[in-house]
């Protein structure tokens, strides 16, 4: 039924993103359901004051944004990345020979945590953004972005390397 949902372009299943690190890694797929309004209706939200309160309200925003995310970049591969210790990444798109990390957070001021920090180093990622529902975009770190979604709704594939090469002064 998954493969049938899925090809049907009902859900989206993320694949895990695995190497030979040390750490235990997740190998569980996670499951989105691609269009937030059926999600809603599913979940019987009928309005934004039910969608805030809501208890899959960041569920359904990583699912919107990680879906906006791979349409707006188009990368080579996907994955997300999660550890049996807690460390995570929403997304990880190949680009390349590059590698960059998405964080969703509802949260419209997000802040660095040390899952993330794990993330870039492990991973080996280019570049982290923490994609977020505020107004302004600005550096956490020389290798960290909170990026406003509208922002990120403003970017073309191209801008992924501009920005990294902005932001890490490559």
């Amino acid at each position: 039924m998954v493969d049938l949902f899925e090809g049907l372009y009902l859900i989206r299943v993320l694949r895990p993103w695995h190497e030979n690190l040390s750490k235990r890694q997740i190998k569980v797929p996670k499951l989105y359901v691609r269009d937030s309004g059926i999600l809603h209706a599913l979940l019987g939200i009928r309005s934004t004051g039910d969608l805030v309160s809501h208890p899959k309200a960041g569920a359904s925003w990583e699912g919107f944004i990680i879906e906006q995310a791979l349409r707006l970049f188009e990368p080579d591969d996907a994955a997300f990345w999660a550890t049996h210790n807690g460390a995570e990444l929403d997304l990880v798109l190949f680009k390349g020979e590059h590698r960059f990390g998405f964080e969703v957070k509802i949260n419209p001021a997000p802040r660095i945590s040390p899952s993330m920090r794990t993330a870039i180093k492990n991973l080996r990622l280019d570049h982290l953004w923490v994609v977020h529902p505020g107004d302004a975009s600005w550096p956490l770190d020389v290798s960290i972005t909170a990026l406003a979604a509208k922002d990120m709704f403003r970017m073309h594939k191209e801008d992924l390397l501009t920005a990294y090469r902005t932001d890490s002064g490559s």
